[in-house]
């Protein structure tokens, strides 16, 4: 593959690492239905396909489920995390210089998550990411979450790039997933949350150091 015209990344276990406000407000609702704490490498697994089931996943994994306990310990977690979004949460180290250097390229860049598109943006603005993105694409109700390849490909359409000269950058199943599914080629960073495992995903494929990856050398 030559240099990408655009580079689209996941949020959550690729460019911040959000578990810990995840797990406080996870916690949160948790306590207020009587129900123990997740300790955060229970929550990390929870985490890749949106905000309702990972509160779906919590609740679950402490006691009974139903529809109404779901909405209830919904509330309670974004009332939370609304108000701590990045309490806890930070960019992941030599996240900022990459994006600085991609962005001094004139790589077009973006993101494609499965959290809320609100939440998305904020984080991304109050961490100081937002100036490096011309499209945010977050998950909105009644419309397809990855890995359905829509967002995918909508944030790369909206970015003025063509899905085979384009990459997307994430660190789960379900992001490589998503990439397949756009017929998009795929990096995965190692270090992140990896939702499920990723065999078909080549060692050249594969990072673990944000500061030393160079994305535009394939």
């Amino acid at each position: 593959m030559t240099a990408p015209e655009a580079i689209v990344f996941d949020l959550d276990g690729t460019l911040i690492h959000s578990a810990p406000d995840l797990q406080a407000a996870a916690n949160v609702a948790l306590a207020a239905l009587g129900r123990p704490p997740l300790d955060l490498e229970t929550t990390i697994s929870f985490i890749g396909n949106g905000v309702e089931k990972l509160v779906e996943r919590s609740l679950k994994a402490t006691g009974q489920f139903n529809e109404s306990l779901h909405a209830d310990a919904l509330e309670l977690f974004l009332r939370y995390y609304e108000q701590n979004m990045t309490t806890l949460t930070r960019p992941y180290p030599g996240v900022v210089g990459n994006l600085e250097r991609l962005h001094a390229a004139g790589v077009a860049l973006g993101v494609c998550t499965n959290k809320p598109t609100g939440p998305a943006i904020r984080i991304c603005e109050e961490l100081g990411l937002a100036r490096f993105f011309g499209v945010i694409v977050g998950a909105e109700p009644n419309l397809a979450k990855k890995p359905d390849p829509a967002p995918l490909r909508g944030c790369i359409a909206e970015l003025g790039a063509t899905l085979n000269r384009s990459l997307y950058v994430g660190d789960s199943a379900v992001d490589f997933q998503t990439a397949r599914n756009a017929a998009v080629p795929f990096r995965l960073f190692t270090n992140g949350y990896h939702n499920g495992k990723c065999e078909d995903v080549a060692p050249t494929d594969r990072f673990s150091d944000w500061a030393k990856t160079d994305f535009l050398m394939q």
